[in-house]
């Protein structure tokens, strides 16, 4: 029987990866987000996640046997993220029960589950790395916590299995997503070449020296499609990262190559990536003029300050993968060609020159 899935967030850089994915794989795909765009095959809901009502009536004729939950709304304190947070799982979860349809619920969170929420994010007592997924919880709020726990409680009254997915810093296209490391060191490595700037690392020199990783949002969405049907990978959670390891004073050599700019390490002290680009938007506006390109509002493109939290960590954030691995998740995906790729597609698109 073909599968049918619903994706909340399908919009933002896991959920659009992720519909792609399916629908090249024969799912039936239904996308929800507020805006939920139009991708190729897929099935656009306008729904608000914090409105229950609405909500119901946006996906109560959906028969999804699978559930993917790729979106968050960042609140101005831990505590509002979890109330909105964990209201927007529950919400949806309560609104396709009445169909009894649901299989698995798979659940996309990070490894802030092992650094803690922003609030309190590398500080205190940390788990050492690499982190693996049977680590306990911090003794801390987390909205990633509460999101979770949702999801159990619904899986428990549904009947459904569940998958937990912790990336690490996702990489792959979309726009106006909150956090993209990788479209924002495009926009900045883009108005570093043309204003003659220098390609300055914004991150603190424990990350420009140690090893660390990240996760390509096409890898990512491979493996919750892997997980959410494998039947041993049925109530786990899985740390979801490329599997190369490497360090930024390797990779910004790297980037800076692709937009013809020089490397520079970080400064003492650091300057980190808002401060260098506060005023930025002007500038790319005049770079979208000069060259042609599709969007002139740079807070679309661009999130220097979730660049900076990661960048700017005072410790080693290394992920484990062993688990995956036993259960024969075996993909690869070389990082340095994730860049490239996203920035040839960012290219093709018309969004950097």
């Amino acid at each position: 029987m073909t599968k049918s899935a619903l994706i909340a967030g399908v919009s933002g850089i896991v959920g659009n990866n992720l519909a792609r994915r399916l629908v090249a794989d024969g799912w039936e795909v239904s996308g929800l987000a507020r805006r939920p765009g139009d991708i190729p095959g897929v099935r656009g809901i306008a729904g608000d996640l914090l409105d229950p009502a609405s909500l119901k009536s946006a996906v109560g004729d959906l028969r999804p046997s699978h559930v993917f939950i790729t979106t968050w709304m960042r609140q101005p304190t831990e505590a509002e993220n979890i109330r909105v947070n964990s209201g927007m799982v529950r919400n949806l979860l309560a609104a396709v029960s009445p169909g009894s349809s649901v299989e698995c619920v798979s659940l996309v969170t990070g490894l802030k589950h092992y650094l803690g929420p922003f609030e309190a994010y590398g500080k205190g007592k940390l788990p050492a790395t690499p982190f693996r997924e049977e680590q306990p919880r911090l003794d801390i709020d987390n909205f990633y916590y509460a999101q979770e726990d949702e999801v159990f409680a619904a899986a428990e009254r549904d009947g459904f299995g569940w998958t937990v997915h912790r990336p690490h810093t996702v990489i792959g296209y979309a726009l106006g997503n909150a956090m993209n490391m990788g479209m924002t060191l495009a926009v900045y490595g883009t108005i570093c070449r043309e204003t003659g700037r220098p390609f300055v690392f914004p991150g603190s020199d424990v990350q420009w020296n140690s090893i660390t990783d990240m996760t390509d949002a096409r890898l990512l969405a491979r493996h919750l499609q892997w997980a959410s049907t494998t039947p041993t990978a049925r109530n786990q959670a899985f740390n979801v990262v490329n599997g190369d390891v490497f360090r930024w004073s390797w990779m910004w050599e790297r980037l800076a190559a692709y937009f013809g700019v020089e490397p520079v390490p970080p400064p003492p002290g650091g300057l980190p990536l808002e401060k260098q680009m506060a005023d930025a938007g002007p500038l790319w506006a005049e770079i979208v003029a000069k060259h042609g390109l599709s969007e002139p509002d740079l807070a679309v493109l661009a999130s220097p300050w979730h660049t900076d939290a990661d960048l700017g960590r005072p410790i080693e954030v290394l992920t484990d993968m062993s688990k995956s691995r036993r259960l024969g998740f075996l993909d690869y995906q070389p990082t340095e060609d994730s860049f490239q790729d996203l920035f040839a597609e960012l290219r093709e698109r018309k969004v950097i020159p």
